[in-house]
């Protein structure tokens, strides 16, 4: 018989081969729970607490001692270098790339300057540079979304006095541009609405803004800024025309029952409104939106560094990073989706030439209406037909998404404006004296 003792010696390789596995195994999971600890410690003591952020601290770079990584993105924003097909941070002059601009706002400011705009580090520096303060006399409400001390200096002055006041009064107060504290509270860093404008708007809707989500605020604080709005009344206050909705048609009936105008044109002679960026009004109608999804998961994407996740702050194209901005919930590969991007603006940029080219036909016919003796009654409604097709072209040629904010609708929009300026041309022609 064999001794129990007696153990082979293939047997005594396998049990060594099970310790030694074993031994790698406890090790393994040693190290995996030290790491554990190890993130936990991290995430634990971040956000740093190396200074107090005072209630009216503006300097990003002091918020950037607690919060080092989130300014880390957000000084990114200075690069001016990034260019997509229909965007970036390349401040191209858009007058040249599409001339018929400096006729569709004939007799405004903006046929004067209008560039692609530059990323948020350059919100005051390029407010103060553009050759539009020129042409105008800016009242300060201009400063409510290109400086970070407007919060302050519309508590300080009072809302009203703060908008009326001429621009160059308070312009050398105005040194920053975007700040940290435009979104978050300093007491709290929480999200929050600095601007009395949105706040106002909201209310009008019935909104409670105190019973916002946060991520509905990761909505809501881009849309203190990233909407249409004009100076209503002598005291120049900023309003978003929100009384009647978000839609194009709906901000017409707000507009229309103030009998407000933004300039007459000068070829025209029609009272004229100009649209701003209406990117937040343009969203709403979307897919994405009704899904819940906010303008910081796209522009502003979750980014890991070892255990801590925060927001990238570099705000920009989602096509700059379409693998956090888009993959997280789309499962197509980058060029998949960037060829869907692609085709949709592509579309929408068709459509804002075909609108151009209806509108410059309906100007052409309106001047020689003018020009045959047509009086003012007779030119009310191609005018009027003029204002409204301008609107809805500029709703989508001012927002800055060229379509891909909500497709369908700026497709639409873009029909009705091509329509409206066929209507005005025919209008035109009808009044035309012999």
């Amino acid at each position: 018989m064999t001794s129990s003792t007696n153990i082979p010696r293939r047997s005594w390789l396998w049990i060594g081969a099970a310790f030694l596995v074993g031994l790698l195994l406890m090790a393994g999971i040693a190290a995996l729970l030290t790491n554990i600890q190890a993130r936990k410690g991290e995430a634990s003591q971040y956000p740093l607490r190396i200074v107090q952020i005072g209630a009216n601290e503006l300097d990003p770079a002091v918020w950037g001692k607690n919060f080092p990584r989130e300014y880390d993105s957000f000084i990114k924003t200075k690069d001016d270098t990034i260019s997509t097909p229909y965007g970036g941070s390349k401040p191209i002059n858009k007058l040249e790339r599409y001339p018929i601009l400096k006729r569709v706002w004939a007799g405004y400011a903006f046929s004067v300057d209008f560039n692609e705009e530059r990323g948020h580090y350059y919100a005051l520096i390029d407010q103060k540079e553009t050759k539009r303060q020129q042409v105008v006399k800016q009242p300060g409400a201009c400063a409510n979304c290109h400086a970070a001390e407007a919060p302050l200096l519309a508590a300080e002055m009072g809302w009203e006095k703060f908008n009326a006041a001429p621009y160059s009064e308070i312009a050398d107060r105005l040194h920053l541009g975007t700040s940290c504290r435009d979104c978050h509270n300093p007491a709290t860093m929480e999200l929050w609405i600095s601007r009395p404008a949105l706040q106002n708007a909201l209310a009008e809707r019935g909104v409670d803004l105190s019973q916002a989500t946060r991520q509905e605020m990761r909505t809501y604080v881009c849309a203190q800024c990233h909407v249409e709005y004009y100076f209503k009344g002598d005291n120049k206050a900023l309003t978003f025309p929100w009384s009647q909705g978000y839609a194009i048609e709906e901000i017409e009936k707000h507009y229309d029952a103030y009998g407000f105008k933004d300039w007459t044109h000068k070829e025209t002679n029609a009272a004229m409104i100009k649209i701003q960026h209406p990117e937040f009004e343009l969203y709403t109608t979307s897919v994405h939106y009704r899904s819940g999804v906010a303008c910081a998961d796209c522009h502003m994407p979750y980014v890991r560094e070892g255990s801590i996740k925060v927001s990238d702050h570099w705000l920009r194209s989602p096509l700059t990073s379409i693998n956090r901005s888009c993959q997280t919930c789309h499962k197509q590969t980058e060029e998949e989706l960037k060829g869907r991007v692609a085709l949709i603006q592509e579309k929408t940029a068709g459509l804002l030439r075909a609108s151009e080219k209806a509108l410059g036909d309906a100007m052409d016919a309106i001047v020689a209406a003018q020009g045959s003796g047509a009086g003012d009654a007779d030119l009310a409604q191609p005018r009027r037909l003029h204002r409204q097709a301008s609107m809805r072209y500029d709703f989508v040629m001012s927002e800055n998404s060229t379509g891909f904010h909500s497709p369908q609708e700026a497709a639409r929009v873009l029909a009705n404006a091509m329509d409206l300026a066929r209507q005005a041309q025919l209008a035109a022609v009808k009044v035309t004296k012999r």
